[in-house]
């Protein structure tokens, strides 16, 4: 795609002209009537309307003051906005609810069109809306609402359709047209893939109705609708797709969360069964827990305990199985002796505590010796993320289909491994023949910038970088790497906070600190737990402040 700089003031339409372009080509057999109709008429409008259009589909919301839609680039918005109503595509006639009236309208206009209704007109705004709801006064056109008005408020009418028009374009809902924007400016650099012709997040029209549901579904449980309407809107919704199936299992696992806030536990019950979230299997033994169904979440734990899906399963059915046998009467199990990582006490001034626990950790170990830095996630996943940026970044089928792309769309997925496994386990062989190093600093050098799931790069300098790779062994870091692989989504964080390296020795300490009061987390303690197995350097420091002396 064509980058079009910001000093364009037409920037924002060659993007979305691009955007149309690109759906057009490689959708076009999912594209329903009306979608084909709104991409052709929209290349017969003239400029200023479509520059307007464009507009409000990146503003937030459906509902605009004319008095907000003064733009230089496009000259008279009256005359820019008579084709997109002639066409249907705008309307100053739709029906306004009150609470829409008051989202659009300032406090002073509210008092001028209802005057003579408010009993207290120099309320507050919330206020004044309480005082008209109360009348319980029926939608109806603004021109009605308020006839003196100088302004007029325009219903933009297609979101829903450019909704479904981005969804196609980037896969997802979560990306919007500021992505254009931030490339354009250079803030945000992608790689380039390959797009073969099967290199699509949506193959069905199905799939495109299914997405948007989905999206639906989570907008109505943040706005506080009944769990159990949102199930039965999700019973026929299901699909092969891994993505749309992912996202059904996230918005489950969230019906079943406020399930569990309502004490609804039947309900939780249910919704956790159908999702395949990774917590959700936890989270049932947890929901009959708390509804004092011991005995059933007791058989449910060791059920799950002898066949685990994933290392958290494991680490939270050792804390649920004896709690739950303590509550069916049986003997209290045996506590299970701490894994031995280094410890390391420290008291330091209380005057350091305004640099942070960690930063005054940092410093204060540096002036024991060594090299420290601050990089809790960063480092590890930085290493890995530039040794194996040609696996992450290969033209699988399916997994890129967009430039705007920072990951593969499977990076999640349990198969994501095993589909490229041939390029992983080339990249993890040069851990073993010891040209990890340089291929390493070479991805740093002609990768620099771009996006990554694993690559940070703001924290990565050439310094630290090179620390690491004359301090961390091969051996140390395939393991790391290989445990990340194991399981992207939760591996990816709770390493240890700062790392100190003895460059003159060729040795680093791992070091997770916790201030006063504070726990270790169970993803930090996983990683504690793999660092103490397979012989790699890592300490607690549990840090305490001292008072000045009087």
């Amino acid at each position: 795609m064509i980058a079009h700089s910001v000093d364009d003031p037409l920037y924002y339409l060659h993007n979305f002209r691009q955007v149309l372009a690109w759906v057009a080509l490689r959708y076009a057999d999912l594209l329903d009537d009306h979608e084909q109709a709104f991409i052709s008429a929209f290349e017969q409008l003239q400029q200023p309307a479509q520059a307007l259009l464009v507009r409000m589909v990146m503003r937030k919301g459906e509902l605009f003051r004319s008095d907000k839609l003064n733009y230089v680039e496009i000259g008279d918005s009256h005359c820019a906005l008579r084709p997109l109503t002639a066409l249907g595509w705008v309307s100053t006639q739709a029906p306004l609810s009150l609470e829409q009236l008051f989202s659009v309208l300032r406090k002073e206009e509210l008092v001028q069109c209802f005057a003579g209704q408010l009993s207290r007109p120099r309320a507050a705004k919330p206020d004044l809306l309480a005082q008209l709801q109360a009348l319980s006064l029926p939608p109806r056109p603004f021109a009605q609402w308020f006839a003196d008005s100088p302004v007029q408020i325009i219903h933009w009418r297609l979101q829903p359709l450019c909704d479904r028009l981005r969804l196609l374009f980037f896969g997802n809902l979560y990306q919007d047209w500021s992505d254009f924007v931030l490339a354009d400016l250079g803030m945000l650099r992608f790689e380039k893939v390959p797009f073969s012709d099967d290199s699509r997040a949506l193959r069905q029209r199905a799939e495109i109705d299914l997405a948007m549901a989905l999206h639906q579904c989570a907008e109505r449980l943040e706005q506080g609708e009944a769990p159990a309407l949102l199930l039965a809107t999700l019973e026929g919704l299901h699909s092969d797709n891994p993505w749309l199936a992912r996202r059904r299992s996230r918005v489950l696992f969230s019906i079943g969360q406020q399930c569990e806030r309502l004490a609804e536990w039947d309900l939780a019950l249910k919704v956790y069964g159908q999702s395949r979230h990774p917590e959700a299997r936890i989270r049932q033994v947890r929901v009959l827990e708390r509804s004092e169904q011991w005995a059933q979440a007791k058989r449910l734990a060791e059920q799950m305990a002898a066949a685990p899906d994933n290392a958290h399963e494991v680490q939270a059915l050792a804390r649920m199985l004896p709690r739950l046998t303590r509550k069916l009467g049986g003997p209290p199990a045996a506590r299970r002796r701490a894994s031995v990582v280094t410890p390391i006490e420290l008291q330091l001034p209380v005057e350091m505590a305004e640099l942070g626990v960690e930063e005054a950790v940092r410093v204060h170990l540096a002036q024991q010796g060594g090299q420290v830095h601050y990089v809790e996630n960063t480092l590890l996943n930085s290493l890995f993320g530039l040794l194996c940026w040609e696996a992450i970044f290969a033209p699988v089928p399916g997994a890129f289909f967009h430039p705007f792309q920072m990951a593969p769309q499977d990076l999640h997925d349990e198969d994501f491994q095993q589909r490229r496994s041939a390029l992983f386990e080339a990249c993890l062989a040069r851990l073993d023949d010891g040209s990890h190093a340089q291929a390493i600093l070479a991805c740093f050098a002609a990768k620099q910038g771009l996006q990554s799931p694993f690559v940070f790069w703001q924290m990565l300098t050439p310094q630290l970088l090179e620390q690491a790779l004359a301090c961390v062994p091969a051996a140390h870091l395939k393991q790391c790497f290989m445990r990340l692989l194991q399981d992207i989504r939760s591996n990816r964080a709770g390493m240890p906070d700062l790392i100190q390296f003895w460059p003159e020795q060729g040795r680093y300490l791992m070091v997770e600190v916790k201030g006063p009061g504070d726990r270790l987390q169970d993803n930090q303690l996983r990683w504690l737990e793999f660092c103490r197995e397979h012989g790699l350097p890592v300490a607690v420091c549990h840090v305490r402040w001292r008072e000045a002396l009087a």
